[in-house]
């Protein structure tokens, strides 16, 4: 997460990092701030399933990082999903400007 760009939306933060390694990678920050080990077990269920399906769409070599906010906890699956939709584009063009 240190590296690379970021875009932030009222439930997430896209972090992207462009590896040049040959493979497509999405790892998942969900802290206690969001809630309990129930809450944060199905924003993380959610996260995955989003970004499954959008991987594919990436540039080679590319790294996300999907950081979960607190207002994540509330959001609906729609919610969540136009969150990483803007997010991720964003943060993929910045990347690879």
């Amino acid at each position: 997460m240190r590296s690379g760009v970021r875009s932030g939306r009222r439930t997430i933060v896209v972090h992207v990092a462009l590896t040049g390694d040959a493979r497509r990678m999405a790892g998942f920050a969900v802290s206690k701030a969001v809630g309990g080990a129930v809450t944060r077990n199905r924003v993380k269920r959610r996260l995955r399933a989003i970004t499954a399906t959008r991987l594919d769409g990436l540039p080679e070599g590319t790294s996300v990082v999907i950081r979960a906010l607190p207002a994540a906890a509330t959001a609906t699956f729609a919610e969540l999903e136009s969150d990483v939709d803007g997010a991720l584009r964003q943060a993929v063009a910045k990347a690879t400007r």
